[in-house]
């Protein structure tokens, strides 16, 4: 996907140089809580031929809720698009029919390899499948809620419009819809930058267990809202 142009001018010295004295000096408990990066893709519940790469940065809230900061990049001035809550099997029971139909299920995303957490530079590859199973293992019984406030894709300099509620791809035909190249032709580049193959993750998490999803997940994405 080719970049947008950001609106505004490039930050000027003085700009460099407060942010680097803040961070030295102010206190940011909240974002240093973040203890999960996590790639994907999220998906317009609006228009399902749509989609986004979203770079999650997860914190958690308590053991049965996360929230995420989502980037369009892992750049330096990478932009904040959105956010997603991502919460509990026994949490989200026990939410309205309504509310609960406007939440995701990531079973398709970890089985798949779709959602991947990218490994830290020089860390060995066998170390690093561990212990990104052992987070897939976690996640894939969570509800996320994402709601993008800027669409990248469409080339917007700076956020416009209503937000957007997302969700994930929750099996390969809604891959098609986006990439009619295919679930490959739409990998091909994340899986490149980051050295990654979703097919061997998805061959990796073959023993990964999947739970029972309630019904009410992911009606947006099945039209049934």
């Amino acid at each position: 996907m080719a970049a947008t142009k950001t609106a505004g001018e490039p930050l000027t010295t003085k700009s460099r140089v407060l942010e680097t004295a803040a961070g030295m000096i102010q206190d940011f408990r909240p974002v240093k809580q973040i203890c999960a990066y996590l790639n994907a893709f999220h998906v317009y519940a609006s228009d399902q031929t749509r989609a986004v790469e979203a770079h999650h940065y997860c914190s958690h809230i308590t053991e049965d809720i996360r929230q995420c900061l989502i980037y369009d990049s892992n750049a330096a001035n990478a932009r904040l698009i959105g956010v997603e809550y991502m919460i509990s099997p026994s949490l989200y029971a026990t939410l309205p029919k309504a509310e609960r139909e406007l939440w995701h299920s990531h079973t398709y995303e970890v089985k798949s390899g779709v959602l991947i957490m990218p490994a830290p530079t020089g860390t060995p590859e066998a170390v690093w499948a561990t212990a990104e199973t052992a987070e897939m293992r976690d996640i894939i019984g969570l509800y996320g809620k994402s709601v993008h406030l800027w669409q990248v894709d469409r080339g917007d300099a700076v956020p416009l419009g209503m937000p957007q509620l997302m969700g994930s791809f929750i099996n390969d035909e809604m891959v098609q819809k986006v990439n009619p190249q295919g679930k490959s032709g739409l990998m091909e580049d994340r899986d490149r930058r980051f050295g990654v193959d979703y097919k061997n993750k998805a061959e990796i998490r073959r023993g990964i267990e999947e739970p029972e999803k309630h019904e009410d997940a992911d009606a947006l994405m099945r039209g049934k809202t």
